[in-house]
């Protein structure tokens, strides 16, 4: 019991950290393509992270285990955050991540139906009120954006990714995990960049030096609660990036929260309620 919380602690300070990132992107989107940018983030993380792969692991800084299915959830990750970055420079952020938020209803559903995991009634009850959440932020009219759908993609993917993760994450390193996810991401994504290429000025560059060192904190963190956690527990705690990228979009580029999307983060963050009260009772 008492792993399955600091699984959730740590999901939980990922969740809330990632808006960060997305803030950077968005910011950046305004002078640089949000294609050169994903790849950008990558390959700061990479400079970050392998030389302190090497420092742990020397040479073997690479699962031995598993290989494929590390591949393909950095495939699954690759392809998300590429969507996502493209939504979120065309939609406000609170917007994008309300569309995104599919994704974690889908993965609790994949969980379930390949994982072999459980489905109990708190965790369907933290799933619905996460999802009516989203919904009541994202507001669904008549009228659907090309961002809203990428975000819905993106948001696909990411379920892909988090059920990958638990099966990738089990046997590997969290350091040798992420090194090999920013490396290949990295390579994934370098054509992409090629031909969207733009010299970054010098006054911007601390921003993509951002991009990848709390890229690769939330990861991190990320990788290593589902260690301790299964899937459909902690794929809820997603939605607490809502509740960050509300606040982002506030302080940085003044968009000002309506009445509904308060209504929304507050079943949001009674998602999460409901979650830690499951993980501390038996179910």
């Amino acid at each position: 019991m008492q792993t399955n919380v600091r699984g959730i602690a740590l999901m939980s300070l990922a969740m809330l950290g990632i808006p960060i990132v997305d803030g950077i992107a968005k910011y950046l989107s305004t002078s640089y393509s949000p294609l050169f940018i994903g790849w950008a983030r990558y390959a700061v993380a990479s400079l970050i992270v392998l030389p302190l792969a090497y420092r742990y692991h020397g040479r073997q800084i690479f699962p031995d285990e598993q290989r494929f299915a590390h591949l393909v959830r950095t495939a699954f990750l690759v392809t998300a955050m590429t969507l996502y970055f493209l939504a979120i420079a065309r939609i406000p952020i609170a917007l994008a991540v309300s569309a995104y938020f599919v994704g974690p209803v889908i993965a609790v559903a994949l969980s379930v139906m390949f994982l072999k995991e459980t489905m109990t009634l708190r965790k369907t009850l933290s799933l619905a009120l996460g999802f009516i959440g989203s919904i009541v932020v994202l507001r669904p009219s008549g009228d659907i954006e090309v961002g809203v759908i990428m975000a819905f993609g993106a948001g696909l993917f990411f379920a892909l990714y988090l059920i990958a993760t638990r099966q990738a994450s089990q046997e590997s390193d969290p350091i040798k995990t992420l090194a090999f996810q920013c490396v290949v991401g990295t390579v994934l994504l370098s054509p992409q960049a090629a031909f969207t290429f733009s010299l970054p000025e010098i006054d911007v560059l601390w921003l993509f030096a951002g991009l990848g060192l709390f890229s690769a904190i939330g990861h991190i963190l990320t990788i290593w609660a589902f260690k301790l956690a299964d899937a459909s527990t902690l794929a809820p705690l997603v939605y607490l990036e809502l509740v960050g990228s509300a606040l982002i979009g506030f302080l940085i580029f003044a968009e000002v929260p309506t009445i509904m999307t308060v209504i929304g983060a507050c079943l949001i963050v009674a998602s999460g309620i409901v979650l830690v009260v499951r993980s501390n009772r038996s179910e």
